[in-house]
């Protein structure tokens, strides 16, 4: 690649291996509001998880030091910026604009129409980049957290496909990448799921003391205050990543005495 102004060469992050991309996408994410640590593990299962391309992916170096990275995920003609992250002494020097610049262009050409990412909303500079580049917010997305003592559900167990089932059918808004069905656990560790009757299903994943809600739907708020209910009955804490803001989830979780932790903006950038 023709390296960018100030001396910054880009090259795919495929060249690099496990190791190398989670330390560089952990050095990117230092001091940052919601920092990011990964080992090599948990980098090539983000990475599967959520079809980063490595090929389209960028990693930015100045005289052989990796100092910052754009991870790209791709399904089809849909893109998703996963993460953009520079090493604190390259901050404000362009090397974030010529990252996602170059993965844009990248972009185009392998046929990819429309690149989605989410930003805090805290982040005016990147926000700020973002907009420059030509992407525009497209909704609210909330990151709530629930540690409070809830009672019980009338929601119950129920198997994964029929859960699955309702919620394709009962959708109302697409999902977020990160919970979008391309994103479900499958094989050995597939989610859990409960049911309430035919007023709503989510499901769900248990690990340690924490629940992570993958997708919930209700047709009604108090439904969405049973299904979350049942979840946190699975642990001491349950985490919904990206809540659409006004989404009966996100008035349940407040309801029950969650705790908003983060608003991100959801923005889209198309090709044409």
């Amino acid at each position: 690649m023709t390296p960018p102004a100030g001396g910054i060469e880009l090259r795919p992050a495929a060249e690099l291996g496990a190791t190398a991309l989670a330390a560089i996408f952990t050095a990117g994410y230092e001091g940052y509001a919601l920092p990011i640590e990964l080992d090599a593990a948990a980098f090539t299962a983000m990475a599967s998880a959520y079809d980063l391309d490595l090929a389209l992916s960028l990693v930015a170096c100045r005289g052989g030091r990796p100092v910052g990275v754009v991870v790209l995920g791709v399904r089809g003609p849909a893109g998703w910026i996963g993460g953009l992250g520079v090493v604190v002494d390259e901050r404000r020097h362009g090397v974030g604009r010529a990252l996602t610049a170059a993965v844009l262009d990248g972009a185009v050409e392998a046929g990819i129409e429309e690149v989605t990412l989410e930003v805090l909303e805290s982040n005016v500079a990147a926000l700020a980049l973002y907009e420059q580049l030509g992407f525009r917010t497209t909704r609210m997305l909330e990151v709530w957290t629930l540690d409070a003592e809830v009672g019980g559900s009338a929601a119950v167990e129920g198997t994964v496909e029929r859960a699955r089932g309702w919620l394709e059918r009962h959708r109302r808004h697409a999902e977020p990448w990160q919970r979008a069905d391309g994103s479900l656990p499958t094989g050995t560790e597939p989610p859990s799921a409960v049911l309430l009757g035919d007023d709503g299903a989510a499901l769900f994943r248990a690990g340690g003391t924490t629940v992570d809600v993958l997708q919930l739907g209700a047709r009604t708020p108090a439904a969405a205050v049973e299904l979350l209910k049942a979840t946190r009955g699975r642990g001491t804490s349950v985490r919904f990543v990206n809540v659409p803001g006004g989404d009966v989830a996100s008035g349940a979780m407040r309801r029950l005495g969650g705790r908003l932790e983060v608003r991100q903006h959801e923005m889209r950038w198309n090709a044409d």
